[in-house]
């Protein structure tokens, strides 16, 4: 009999649109995600922003084997006591709040967690670390805030970490960026374990945990799986 693949839940934006004149709020993912997730031999779940209580997260968390962190809009800086930059997108208090609590309960659980992009900013930020708003201010080099454009970009993976057991490390590699914000604080219990030639933090994890990776790339647009095949396998 086949073994069952594991749950993986994905968390979804949720955001005005018009599908045929049916105007409203509609819980959107880009489609790679799922497919990264099935291809790495996962089944998605996607996890809209919502209403919730500690006991509705305890019964979503409670039916998957891992959870990923999507990408999308900026973090909310109120929640790492810093003003708003000028550039840092409107914010999303409902998305905030429900993959604040997923994540933090997840980890309480020791769930694996994959964090993309958005969702390492939010990692770090609900562990107590902050955000730089704006690289274009504090770097040269483009790590992807054209619209719809992910720049290809060199990162260099420490040796002796969970990631460097699953991806190359001492020599860079390249992925696929897009993001004009990035860890500044590292919180307290995460460390880092990539960066690129400018010196931004590119991954991160937790040692105190099986499984709890976050990446500023995204892996799920690469035809290299191997960081889902990692979270399947740890979920599985």
């Amino acid at each position: 009999m086949t073994a069952a693949k594991p749950l993986i839940g994905v968390t979804t934006s949720l955001e005005q649109a018009d599908e045929k004149g049916w105007v409203g709020q509609y819980a959107l993912v880009p489609e790679e995600y799922l497919l990264a997730v099935s291809a790495a031999g996962g089944v998605p779940l996607l996890l809209p922003p919502q209403p919730f209580d500690d006991a509705a997260v305890d019964r979503v968390l409670g039916v998957l084997d891992a959870l990923v962190l999507s990408g999308g809009v900026d973090v909310d800086p109120a929640l790492y006591g810093a003003d708003r930059d000028p550039h840092t997108e409107p914010s999303r208090p409902q998305r905030d709040a429900w993959e604040q609590a997923l994540v933090l309960a997840a980890l309480e659980r020791d769930l694996p967690v994959l964090a993309i992009c958005r969702g390492v900013q939010l990692l770090d930020v609900a562990l107590g670390g902050t955000l730089h708003q704006h690289l274009p201010g504090i770097s040269a080099v483009s790590h992807g805030s054209e619209p719809s454009v992910f720049v290809p970009t060199g990162v260099t993976i420490e040796a002796g970490t969970r990631l460097a057991g699953i991806l190359p490390a001492g020599e860079p590699i390249t992925v696929r960026c897009h993001h004009h914000q990035a860890l500044d604080r590292v919180a307290e219990g995460l460390v880092v374990t990539a960066r690129s030639a400018d010196g931004i933090i590119e991954a991160v994890e937790s040692p105190a945990h099986r499984f709890a990776l976050g990446v500023q790339w995204h892996p799920e647009q690469d035809t290299d799986l191997r960081l889902l095949e990692a979270l399947v396998a740890a979920a599985s």
